[in-house]
């Protein structure tokens, strides 16, 4: 196949590098409404171990993302995303017609490993091409267009589900990496010049992540992502069994929580528009001390009791919009805060950043999403301690390296 030679425009690449973020968002928030039918089917007598279908995916997620950018750095970012196009879509297939949880999860981290190369190689393209507050700014444009993919992929997950069951979702994750992988090929030429490609040594490698870690400023910026992104899992882990148990709503579930997706994305469109007079450091900040205190006020409420049957529903709901925006307002900023001293390893940047803050993250969001007691308790807890670590980090990160 020809490579092509011109870069698309600037609102094609959004939206081409939109979609390929979005792989992660489908292969996650498509399976939530799915986890009762596929608990009831494979694990009847442990059903709490179902949501460990989303876990493991983002373990394999984060494993896949430390060789992904090294290799791109290497071999360049087109035949890395295709690479992984390949592993996701084996491992969906392999997903797909698994008879057991155990062969399930496991075909789920080797999508996952698939999945990191979309993720972190499209990463590293944005930071070959873009860098400081104009790269964040793109990466909150592409995350506002991002959000709309898991504003609809419960509902369409459901509806695959309605007609094929359970194991159709599988096959949707195919269809879509298809159409994600092919418009990339077609359409975005290589952005890793010749001449600036890393040999794959061991030694190399490690060098580029001894730089990585000697920055205090980027340590910092991968803690708290660590913090913020197990945040979200801990959400994405029991938000379906606290919306079906506890609230009595699993039937409306993909509605309310494509609702939620939506008014979270107007954080990135805000973060778009208020990073270039705000700053970085300024949105992370604010945001982190704000969801803090909301917080710590649905903990102090859910776990007292005082809401009153009318309003914990609503409250309910307004609390999981602010906990998916705090991301818009952060994480693009601490991408860019953290990639840029390190433009000449980008790939190896992307994947040490990208997999130690996801694999870190699934080990803190795991033990609350089993420690689910039919309330809302358990994930108020544990967001209270990861936010406040993160804000109390925060403040500690210099402004010079």
């Amino acid at each position: 196949m020809i490579a092509p030679t011109r870069q698309p425009g600037q609102a094609e690449f959004v939206a081409m590098t939109a979609m390929m973020f979005a792989t992660i968002a489908f292969s996650i928030d498509a399976m939530l409404p799915a986890l009762p039918a596929i608990a009831q089917d494979l694990t009847p007598e442990a059903v709490n171990r179902a949501p460990l279908i989303i876990t493991s995916f983002m373990l394999g997620m984060g494993l896949g993302t430390l060789i992904a950018g090294p290799m791109s750095d290497s071999f360049g970012r087109r035949r890395m995303i295709l690479l992984g196009g390949a592993f996701y879509i084996a491992g969906a297939v392999l997903a797909g017609l698994s008879q057991s949880l155990e062969l399930v999860l496991a075909a789920r981290v080797l999508q996952g490993l698939g999945a990191a190369g979309p993720r972190v190689v499209s990463l590293a393209v944005v930071r070959d091409l873009y860098s400081g507050r104009d790269m964040a700014r793109m990466i909150s444009l592409v995350m506002m267009i991002f959000t709309l993919l898991p504003a609809i992929a419960p509902s369409l997950g459901a509806a695959i589900m309605a007609f094929t069951g359970w194991r159709g979702i599988f096959g949707a994750f195919v269809m879509f990496s298809l159409v994600s992988i092919g418009w990339f090929t077609l359409r975005q030429p290589e952005t890793l010049r010749p001449e600036n490609r890393r040999a794959l040594e061991p030694g190399l490698l490690w060098q580029a992540a001894r730089e990585v870690f000697t920055h205090r400023r980027v340590v910092i910026a991968i803690v708290v992502q660590t913090l913020i992104f197990s945040t979200l899992f801990m959400v994405l882990s029991s938000t379906q069994q606290i919306f079906d148990q506890y609230f009595g709503k699993g039937d409306s579930f993909p509605i309310w929580f494509g609702l939620i997706a939506v008014l979270a994305g107007t954080a990135s469109v805000a973060n778009a528009r208020l990073v270039g007079r705000l700053g970085m450091r300024f949105l992370v900040r604010v945001t982190l001390g704000v969801q803090l205190i909301i917080s710590s006020a649905m903990l102090a409420s859910f776990g007292l009791g005082l809401f009153p049957t009318w309003a914990a529903f609503p409250a309910y709901v307004a609390w999981s919009v602010t906990l998916f925006g705090m991301m818009g307002l952060t994480i693009g900023n601490l991408n860019a805060l953290a990639m840029q001293p390190l433009g000449h390893i980008a790939g190896m940047a992307a994947s040490v950043i990208g997999a130690t803050s996801t694999i870190l993250a699934v080990i803190l969001a795991a033990p609350v999403g089993l420690a689910f007691d039919g309330t809302p308790v358990p994930l108020a807890i544990g967001a209270v301690l990861a936010i406040g670590s993160a804000r109390l980090l925060f403040v500690m990160m210099p402004d010079e390296d």
